[in-house]
């Protein structure tokens, strides 16, 4: 991969752009007027673009270009505040003070929700095997300014960790999180999920097996969550109970450590 700014840039994009390749450990290009598909054929590469508001990663074949959004988030977060619920937290029985590790971070919009629910007393962690998409929802999540005090605190409060789920789970102490959650990419994909489109060319897709949920029952002391495609297999497979949601595509499944 190599790094370079927006067509229009400045001597603060220049060396911002230095700076993140050299946390990514990417070659920074200079822009010279060139299009991203003329820099991506030339050095045979992904390009990182460094513009004023975010980073965009554009993958070779890929049309549309990856960006940190908050997207589905703020808009349940409203919800929230309104006093309706949200399935997740409802499913995760998460609560104020609360410890929440989101095995697939993907682009952390139910980690932000996790965040608001856990509060300022809670603790969210996410994990991200993919390196770039780990980098790039962190500085979103740390930079984004929504303009609601509550949603922004939120995204802050979120420890992003750059390493696959499995690896991640081994290295915990038991009991270290209340709630582990798993929303793996759908073994059938939902038409409707075209908002995270470019987040499927992007991800280590493993699948969640019996082994990470004995290392995440391990881990968890409240609850291990999983959100799934109606018609997967993995709940009945792995022994989760399903709260199934009428209409809905997916479904969340609950595995109680209490009745372990």
């Amino acid at each position: 991969m190599i790094v370079t700014t927006a067509g229009r840039t400045n001597l603060e994009m220049i060396k911002l752009a230095e700076e993140i390749s050299s946390d990514l450990k990417a070659e920074y290009i200079a822009r010279k007027k060139r299009s991203i598909a003329k820099m991506q054929d030339e050095y045979k590469s992904d390009v990182l673009v460094v513009g004023q508001n975010r980073l965009e990663l554009h993958e070779e074949g890929n049309a549309d270009p990856f960006f940190f959004h908050p997207n589905s988030a703020m808009f349940r977060l409203k919800r929230l505040q309104k006093g309706e619920s949200d399935p997740l937290i409802f499913a995760s029985d998460l609560k104020e003070g609360d410890r929440f590790l989101d095995c697939t971070l993907g682009l952390g919009s139910d980690s932000i929700i996790a965040s608001y629910a856990a509060g300022e007393t809670g603790m969210v962690t996410a994990a991200e095997a993919n390196p770039f998409v780990a980098y790039l929802v962190e500085k979103g999540l740390s930079k984004w300014e929504t303009g609601i005090a509550e949603f922004d605190k939120s995204m802050r409060r979120i420890q992003v960790i750059g390493m696959n789920h499995a690896k991640y789970l081994q290295s915990l102490e038991t009991n270290s999180y209340d709630v582990v959650y798993f929303d793996p990419m759908f073994e059938e994909q939902i038409d409707e999920s075209n908002g995270i489109e470019q987040l499927r060319f992007l991800s280590v897709h493993q699948e969640i097996t019996e082994h990470i949920i004995k290392e995440a029952k391990r881990v968890a002391k409240k609850r291990i969550v999983l959100k799934n495609h109606y018609k997967s297999s993995s709940f009945e497979k792995l022994g989760f109970y399903v709260y199934k949601r009428k209409s809905a595509k997916f479904h969340f499944g609950v595995i109680e450590i209490k009745d372990l």
